[in-house]
């Protein structure tokens, strides 16, 4: 099967199931990834929070983080990222907003501004990636194939 076509097959699959399902594929990934604590929040009115978890590092540190979900085929935009930033302000050390389609130049850059929280942002592809890496979904098989060259040169040298 070439590249792209398991990447377009898993994102026309994602893009059909429900925002709920969605966001616990999310929790799922999260939790896959090394975060504790995972929960959707899945309440409307929370200013687009979907859930919360705990970033463990080393062991000893650990960072709240909120999520955002976005199931959508188009791009994101600043003043969803600003939105996002405005509900997560004293409720997490790191937001990370995840969609299934891209970013704009100006919100990637809305999420980095200096002197604001940091948000993380994982697109599509990167979403895509992260789940064949920890295999939600998706089954990788490593397969080796053994070419055999005959090297008529070297018997001609014997």
């Amino acid at each position: 099967m070439p590249e792209n076509n398991w990447r377009d097959e898993l994102w026309e699959t994602i893009i059909k199931i429900s925002p709920a399902a969605f966001e616990r594929l999310t929790q799922r990934m999260l939790r896959e990834s090394g975060f504790i604590q995972v929960e959707v929040t899945g309440r409307s009115g929370d200013g687009g929070i979907d859930g919360k978890g705990i970033v463990r590092l080393g062991g000893l540190l650990g960072f709240h983080v909120i999520f955002q979900c976005k199931k959508w085929q188009g791009s994101v935009s600043a003043g969803e990222i600003r939105d996002f930033r405005g509900a997560m302000v004293g409720r997490a050390d790191k937001g990370l907003f995840i969609t299934t389609g891209t970013f704009t130049k100006d919100a990637v850059r809305e999420a980095t501004r200096d002197g604001a929280p940091p948000i993380d942002l994982i697109d599509g592809e990167q979403f895509l990636d992260k789940l064949k890496e920890l295999s939600l979904g998706v089954t990788v098989q490593k397969v080796e194939v053994e070419e055999i060259t005959v090297n008529l040169d070297w018997f001609t040298s014997l």
